[in-house]
Formats: structure tokens, sequence, C-alpha cells
């Protein structure tokens, strides 16, 4: 499209079809992908994706096949999503996998959450919905279903399903063991 700019070390193979007022690159591979309008793909691999308009994504990001990005939102650094819906002016910013799922609109993800979507034998979805927020370091173990307007605190395990509006918080009790350092140096 007319005003994209393609920086260097930036392939287009397969069918690429990219908007106009777009910037690609520098360092990005776009294998058979439809970039929108207005898009900013900075140092990313994507694979079978369609990115709608808006989008700012990477640098370092990997969207593996049957990924769409809908409207204004964002992909960060080292973000692998794979087979996923990420809603429209949703956020996935940083250190984290979605795979298999089904994102509403306005969802933050924090930073190093994971969608466990696979059990060694099959994959599951997640599905999350609109407004949601997931806190950093979440676990989402699949198949779950986490509501609208919910939120998960932070370096949970979540194997449940979250209702509309609800926290949902999952943490064993920390234990203070003092001394344990200098026990360990002595026994060396």
């Amino acid at each position: 499209g007319r005003d994209t700019v393609i920086w260097p070390q930036t392939h287009l193979i397969g069918t690429c079809v990219v908007g106009e007022d777009c910037v690609l690159g520098p360092n990005t591979r776009l294998t058979n992908v439809r970039v929108g309008d207005r898009c900013s793909v900075d140092e990313t691999v994507g694979i079978d994706v369609v990115l709608e308009n808006d989008i700012t994504c990477g640098p370092r990001a990997y969207l593996r096949p049957g990924t769409h990005v809908l409207d204004g939102a964002h992909i960060g650094t080292h973000v692998e999503i794979k087979k996923s819906t990420i809603g429209k002016g949703s956020k996935v910013p940083h250190l984290s996998y979605i795979g298999d799922t089904t994102m509403g609109a306005g969802v933050n993800i924090g930073a190093g959450s994971i969608t466990c979507n696979y059990d060694g034998v099959n994959k599951h979805p997640t599905t999350i919905g609109d407004d949601t927020f997931i806190g950093s370091d979440t676990m989402m173990v699949a198949p779950v279903n986490i509501g609208s307007h919910a939120v998960t605190g932070a370096g949970g395990t979540i194997t449940q399903d979250v209702p509309d509006g609800a926290l949902a918080v999952e943490r064993t009790e920390q234990r203070i063991i003092e001394g344990y350092s200098e026990r360990k140096r002595a026994r060396k």
C-alpha cells in the first residue's frame, strides 16, 4: 500500500498483502501474511497470519499459523502466538505464549503468561472474555474459560473456569526459612 516502508532484511514470501502507511522491519520475515493499514511489524516472523489495522508487533515476535490479530491490538517483544485470535485493542506486551486461544477485546496479558494448551496428547482451547486483566506469570491450563471483566492474580495457575467479573487467585503459602544460606555454606 501507499506510504508503506519496508526496512532492510525484511522478506515477504509467498502471498503477502500489505496495506497503507505501514512500517515493516527491519529483520522481519512474513510468509502468506495479510497486513492491514497503519501497522508496525518490527523484527517479527509471521506465517499464515492476518493482522488487521493499527497493529503494533515486535520486536522479536513469532506469529504462527492461524493467528488473527484484530484492530488496534499490540503484540510485544518475545511473544509467540499460535492459532489464536487476539481481540480488538488487546495487548500481549512481552514474554508470553498464547496458543489455541480466543481472546476478547481490551484484554491485557501480563508478562510471562502462558496458555498451557497441550497435555502431551491433545491441544485444548482457552477463551478469555472482553476487558479481562491477566496478571503477570499466569499459567492458564486449558481447557479453561476466563470471563469478561475478570482478573487473575500474578503468579497463578488457573485450572478452573473464571466467571465474569471475578478475581482468580491461586498461590501456595510462602515459607521463610531463616538462616538457610548460612547452613548451606557450612555444609560445604
